[in-house]
């Protein structure tokens, strides 16, 4: 039997609350799944965490304009998909908008028929543009691996161990793919900090050792071994579950 195909998550970045239930009631209506976030702050730490497949966001928040979000957002290397969702309607505005990479722009009041429509069309843009990615190695789609005892589900930003389910972060499933495509190959840190980041990132190795820390205790605390991944001296890492290469003491 096949499995149902997952539900789009449309995060919606919108500090009127009643209007935002309303907006997650017609995607809910329309086959997909919302996430409310009524701060930009919100919205970040989410992204970071999570992925989404659209944003839309308004443009005036409490903490922070919609601008200044998207811009962080593409400076943290996460791209999303976006269409602004505001009651400007200036073409200064607009024009802003789509410079930043937005991809669409609607003005309040809307109709939810033609929102849902335009949510739709996005999807389908960034579906063929981006291929889903999740990182810039690891994408939704990508089939589910195995990994020193756990079984990680890239589509839902998940690993299993046994009957246990454990939430992975964007970077984590960057790491984890990256390692599992890369079995028994010296790789260098700045390789690694690349495949996942991407190449303009400006990531120190400091950051990647935090998230190397965070991967490892995962692993422990559902009683599974991560020591197939190894320092290799002078060099950066191995994933090296046949254990042929030294490594550092």
């Amino acid at each position: 039997m096949s499995r149902p195909e997952p539900k789009p998550l449309i995060l919606v970045v919108e500090d009127e609350e009643e209007l935002a239930k309303l907006i997650s009631v017609h995607l809910e209506e329309a086959g997909m799944q919302a996430q409310i976030c009524g701060r930009a702050e919100h919205a970040a730490r989410f992204l970071k965490r999570n992925f989404a497949n659209l944003m839309l966001l308004d443009i005036t928040l409490p903490d922070q304009s919609g601008f200044t979000l998207l811009e962080e957002l593409r400076a943290g290397d996460i791209a999303v998909p976006t269409i602004f969702l505001t009651g400007n309607d200036l073409e200064t505005a607009k024009v802003k908008a789509l410079e930043l990479g937005g991809d669409d722009y609607v003005t309040k009041p809307f109709g939810y028929a033609e929102l849902v429509a335009r949510i739709r069309a996005v999807l389908r843009r960034s579906e063929s543009r981006d291929d889903l990615k999740i990182t810039k190695n690891a994408r939704v789609i990508d089939e589910p691996f195995e990994i020193c005892g756990g079984n990680v589900q890239p589509g839902r930003l998940e690993i299993l161990f046994d009957d246990k389910i454990e939430k992975i972060g964007r970077k984590e499933l960057g790491i984890l793919s990256y390692l599992h495509d890369h079995e028994g190959i010296v790789i260098t840190r700045k390789a690694l900090i690349h495949a996942v980041w991407g190449i303009h990132a400006d990531v120190k190795s400091r950051s990647l050792d935090q998230y190397i820390v965070k991967i490892r205790d995962l692993f422990k605390r559902n009683d599974q071994s991560f020591d197939a991944f190894r320092t290799v001296h002078g060099v950066g890492y191995i994933f090296d579950p046949e254990g042929n290469v030294e490594d550092e003491t």
